[in-house]
């Protein structure tokens, strides 16, 4: 993925990033119940506590992928540590399985998990075109050049004014 230009980023703060994660629980109020939560680290991490908390999920998991291994840089895809067969059986059972990621961006990692979970209900807070026909439910789609600055990969510091030199 390029570096992105001054005018495609899109800088996500903690208290945005959570009304948004909030928005996207209300959503998915309306297509559960889910009985289980597989969180895509570590951008999944913070929105699927959340929105375990709002639908009282209790059964939460991990999947560990690794797709972006110099922070900007896509590559391929490891996967890291797989779904437990505890949640991957409750798919036999007819239970409900949440997949939650922060962001699909090119949908490398999205199809990795949906080829484990192929029946699962997949939601993210933000989408990119590439990705989008992987999740069944998102808040927000920015543009695919878009680079999204979470909260977590950022900190507070001056930003100079968009008119800067006096024009």
């Amino acid at each position: 993925m390029a570096e992105p230009s001054p005018d495609k980023v899109f800088p996500v703060s903690w208290d945005q990033f959570h009304r948004d994660t909030r928005a996207l629980t209300w959503r998915l109020h309306e297509a559960g119940p889910f009985e289980a939560i597989v969180c895509i680290t570590r951008g999944g991490l913070v929105p699927a506590a959340i929105v375990a908390r709002e639908l009282n999920v209790r059964l939460i998991e991990t999947i560990c992928i690794a797709s972006y291994h110099d922070y900007k840089n896509q590559g391929e895809i490891t996967v890291m540590k797989g779904v437990a067969p505890e949640i991957t059986s409750l798919r036999a059972q007819g239970k409900g399985i949440l997949i939650i990621d922060d962001l699909v961006d090119t949908g490398k990692t999205a199809r990795v998990v949906r080829e484990l979970l192929p029946s699962a209900h997949f939601a993210t807070v933000y989408a990119k075109p590439m990705g989008r026909p992987l999740v069944d439910t998102f808040i927000t789609e920015v543009s695919q050049d878009t680079w999204i600055y979470f909260p977590w990969d950022t900190a507070l510091s001056y930003a100079p004014p968009i008119r800067a030199g006096g024009d």
